[in-house]
């Protein structure tokens, strides 16, 4: 089978500042977030940021509740009032002190898209990405994997922690673990097997 992927808009962050240099600002997630390929829920989720995760942000749209930030490489637009920030020793909603807290202003542009943006008929798709634990599997789960790769999946969609596997996909047990194996479109990620949803992609 062809391997099929929805291919969304691309987006284009301009700073609205002249390319003026700024230091790295550090946010904190107060929720569980969606991460969104652009700055409104009309956006396809690109993953989740669990609540306390770190974030760098890169700033927000003018009048509007809606940033950009970076979570372990994953990039993509969160609501500002679910993130928090430092200010002089008390942690503040970016939403609330966007002014105060000196928080970048940008623009989000769309281009044209690549590709089909729906995917063909009986393509099998990955489900909506939700909320998950975030995991670091033991080095004894990654040797496990590298000695048996098993056999690629090709699935429509991003391969993105949080996404949920199609129930016609078989995962592969791993001895002692609690969480099961697949390769889905070449990429090896392990699966919660209650809930099928996708709780760590490797690189």
């Amino acid at each position: 089978m062809t391997m099929k992927r929805n291919l969304f808009l691309a987006g284009a962050m301009v700073l609205a500042t002249a390319g003026l240099a700024r230091a790295e600002m550090a946010a904190t997630a107060i929720n569980d977030l969606t991460i969104h390929a652009g700055p409104g829920e009309q956006y396809p989720a690109v993953g989740v940021a669990t609540r306390g995760s770190e974030t760098i942000l890169d700033g927000c749209v003018a009048g509007s509740q809606w940033c950009r930030v970076d979570v372990n490489g994953m990039r993509g637009w969160v609501y500002a009032q679910y993130l928090q920030m430092d200010q002089d020793g008390n942690q503040v909603i970016v939403q609330q002190h966007q002014s105060d807290l000196d928080i970048p202003v940008v623009t989000y542009e769309t281009t044209a898209a690549t590709g089909p943006a729906e995917p063909a008929p009986g393509d099998e798709l990955l489900g909506p990405v939700g909320s998950v634990e975030t995991i670091e599997p033991p080095q004894t789960v990654t040797t496990y994997i590298e000695s048996n790769p098993g056999r690629t999946v090709e699935v429509g969609g991003d391969v993105v922690v949080g996404a949920q596997v199609p129930g016609t996909v078989t995962f592969q047990e791993i001895p002692d673990y609690q969480y099961r194996y697949a390769r889905i479109n070449d990429r090896p990620v392990l699966v919660d097997p209650g809930t099928r949803r996708i709780v760590y992609v490797y690189n």
